[in-house]
């Protein structure tokens, strides 16, 4: 069974659109090439953590950042035990907004050598991908995470591996991609890649996270150019008038792989003064910089 989100529905619709339209395969491949365009949006992580769901879906369409993860545990509410209605009332509050549920932000974890802690983390994982399809998300984020005294890292790596291989064939089932948030330990893109290559499910993908490691080793364009062939819908990024990540370079690295998925605020500091007038100021911000990293 295939799922759609609200966000592929209205794509689809639109296409469809354009083909009855007498536009034909030429008006439609132009029209593709014409929207490849990534989308700013916010992970609640922080700056939005405080906010219940209505006031997040207000406070981000009057932000004009229209795409959210949703980080567990924060004021949103939208969790685990919510039951089937509770569910089909998050759904219906999205579908009435112009904010995309771009998916569910967890903190579920692969690395521990204990086999029921382990059990535990890809049990809950599942509950999660069933929660997001639920409410409408697309994806479920999760970490690799850490190395452990007295066990090789190649053990551990192919442990993470394995167990991302299990999520994404059960995310597969329920329309969901598994996102590896680059965190931890394993937030050296050399580890990440190993990681990749045993985890090599296609529904399995990275969600950058612009970690200070990536400018490690060989640097910036050689780390992305390691794991850009499985970059995944989302991407977090941070502040981008005070965080000093370069994120001019970075997005002239993601514009020239023709990243079409959303690049996500997730910044540890919060803003000074009004939090949504912060936020507008930075959506205004990526859109100036994502067509300059085009142009370039």
């Amino acid at each position: 069974m295939v799922f759609y989100s609200r966000r592929d529905f209205l794509k689809t619709s639109a296409l469809g659109g354009m083909l009855v339209m007498g536009g034909g395969l030429p008006a439609l491949a132009r029209a593709e090439e014409k929207k490849a365009q990534a989308q700013y949006g916010l992970v609640t992580y922080q700056w939005a953590k405080d906010w219940d769901l209505p006031t997040l879906l207000k406070n981000c369409e009057t932000a004009n950042v229209l795409g959210v993860e949703l980080r567990t545990t924060h004021k949103h509410g939208v969790e685990r035990d919510l039951n089937k209605n509770e569910r089909r009332e998050v759904a219906k509050k999205f579908m009435d907004s112009p904010v995309t549920l771009v998916g569910i932000g967890s903190n579920e974890r692969y690395d521990n050598p204990d086999a029921d802690v382990l059990k535990q983390a890809k049990e809950a994982t599942k509950e999660f991908i069933k929660l997001s399809h639920d409410v409408g998300g697309t994806g479920v984020k999760v970490k690799p995470d850490s190395f452990h005294k007295n066990v090789p890292e190649e053990v551990t790596i192919e442990q993470i591996g394995k167990s991302l291989n299990e999520m994404g064939a059960f995310g597969a089932d329920y329309g969901q991609q598994i996102r590896l948030e680059v965190h931890g330990k394993c937030a050296h893109l050399p580890t990440i890649r190993k990681i990749l290559d045993v985890a090599d499910h296609p529904n399995v993908a990275i969600c950058w996270n612009c970690n200070k490691q990536d400018l490690e080793g060989a640097g910036l364009d050689a780390n992305f150019a390691m794991v850009k062939d499985r970059l995944g819908d989302t991407t977090h990024i941070h502040d981008l008038i005070h965080n000093p990540y370069p994120h001019k370079r970075f997005f002239e690295l993601m514009a020239g792989a023709n990243y079409t998925g959303w690049l996500m605020l997730e910044e540890g500091k919060l803003p000074k003064g009004d939090p949504v007038a912060a936020l507008a100021e930075q959506s205004k911000l990526f859109d100036k910089m994502w067509a300059q990293a085009q142009d370039s």
